[in-house]
């Protein structure tokens, strides 16, 4: 339990508290802030830890954003000096570190310095290094992506918390679904001056068949510019055929992703997947074969498999010779079947298998170019997409930097309004549940289109 006399500052607090596992204790906490000097004192486990830093805020948004950081600091050195207990990310609970690493040297600060504050590991300080200088040329503040959502798939994972639903059961739906997404498309196309790039995602795009992708494809080209980087998640290898990898090759698609997330088949069968790895690699194939790149997609962490399971298809993955490859860390997100049966992800092996992704995908040639973390990650780690020099995804960079426009047609799709001069975001959500959203489709698209009108 958590006694403190900073309320608004409870939630942040907790994020620490429940990575390190702590949930159960009891603390004690005060905070105070006078004469340019924040002081937090924690008491747990019968001992008081104090800590005390200096701050400068011209605002009282940076106030807020510095006491937060303050108070989870305080916590983070105050349990791991009682316990022995330590994170990867050390005091960070924030989703995108290198977001961070930026917003401190836009202000005049040192980045690594603060992540040493944070008391970041050293080989995950080296790897923000790595990821910003991939992204050299590619990070470009203004203009647009478009994402558009197909949240159908053929069965819902364990461990998926997206709003997708089994097209066994929603295959009434498509039809008015896809007329929805095509009038969106329609009404967004006056706002997109300076397309970065497209990405159709889900859910598991390729489950839908040509006759129900094509209106799509051809509502993008009529309505935007072709040149520009343009992704379908394909999803499960299952679900591929010669025929809607041409149709998308046809609409001048250059990226798709196949998501085989393990090549272990034991594996597959106890997530629910209901492919097998051969499978997978006749999809990549048939992917090369059309002239894509293609980015694999792992999780670390899956089922009971250990480091070994995981090199496997670490190795099998890099012997594939992708343009990129995400390697995911198994995450309890609420939604999931898995949250829904598991309390405490614990994953013995998982810092050897991020370990091994990091030596293995380097030595192979590839580049982190992108990461983002989520609550409830196994070990506290990460996910990061590698990729050969040259092949990075724009889209991956652009939304987890959040330095564009976002502009989300469909179901359970998030459009983000990006002010450069503010540097803030401004979010807008469409409805999760599909009927829901074709239903309202017209006020969300008067609704969305409020917040790009000014």
């Amino acid at each position: 339990m958590l006694n403190t006399n900073a309320e608004s500052l409870r939630d942040e607090i907790m994020l620490v508290i429940r990575a390190l596992d702590c949930e159960d204790e009891d603390f004690t906490h005060y905070f105070s802030c006078s004469n340019g000097k924040f002081l937090n004192v924690v008491e747990f486990g019968g001992k008081f830890y104090d800590f005390e830093e200096e701050y400068k805020a011209e605002d009282d948004i940076v106030f807020r954003r510095l006491a937060k950081r303050s108070c989870k600091l305080a916590f983070y050195n105050a349990i791991s000096s009682a316990t022995g207990k330590s994170l990867p990310w050390g005091a960070l609970t924030g989703i995108r570190p290198t977001k961070l690493a930026y917003t401190e040297a836009a202000s005049g600060g040192d980045y690594v310095a603060l992540l040493e504050k944070m008391s970041v590991s050293r080989e995950n300080i080296d790897l923000v290094k790595r990821v910003i200088t991939a992204q050299k040329g590619l990070y470009n503040k203004g203009g647009q992506d478009l994402y558009v959502s197909i949240p159908f798939c053929p069965t819902k994972c364990d461990y998926c918390s997206f709003i997708t639903a089994p097209v066994a059961g929603t295959a009434q739906y498509i039809d008015d679904y896809i007329k929805c997404v095509v009038k969106e498309l329609y009404a967004v196309s006056p706002y997109v001056k300076n397309l970065r790039s497209i990405y159709i995602g889900g859910g598991t795009p390729f489950v839908l068949d040509n006759d129900s992708l094509e209106p799509i494809y051809s509502a993008i080209a009529e309505l935007f510019p072709r040149g520009c980087e343009y992704t379908v998640e394909a999803g499960r290898p299952d679900v591929f055929t010669d025929e809607k990898l041409a149709l998308a090759k046809k609409y001048g698609v250059t990226r798709v992703c196949v998501n085989p997330q393990t090549f272990n088949d034991r594996t597959l069968n106890a997530i629910g997947r209901k492919h097998t790895a051969e499978q997978t690699i006749k999809a990549y194939e048939a992917a090369k074969k059309f002239g894509f790149d293609v980015n694999l997609d792992l999780i670390a962490g899956l089922a009971d498999e250990t480091a070994e399971d995981f090199a496997y298809s670490l190795k099998k993955a890099i012997s594939l010779d992708p343009e990129a490859i995400t390697v995911h860390t198994l995450s309890l997100k609420a939604g999931a079947k898995l949250k829904e049966n598991t309390k405490k992800l614990a994953v013995s092996d998982i810092g050897r298998m991020i370990d091994l992704s990091r030596k293995e995908l380097t030595a192979a040639g590839y580049e982190p170019y992108y990461l983002y973390r989520q609550k409830y990650q196994a070990g506290g780690y990460e996910n990061v997409g590698w990729s050969k020099k040259g092949k990075e995804c724009v889209y991956n960079i652009d939304v987890m930097e959040e330095i564009t426009d976002n502009i989300a047609v469909g179901a359970n799709a998030i459009s983000k309004r990006y002010y450069g001069d503010e540097d803030r975001i401004e979010r807008y959500a469409s409805p999760k549940d599909i009927p829901t959203y074709i239903a309202k489709v017209d006020k969300i698209i008067k609704d969305r289109n409020k917040t790009f009108d000014n």
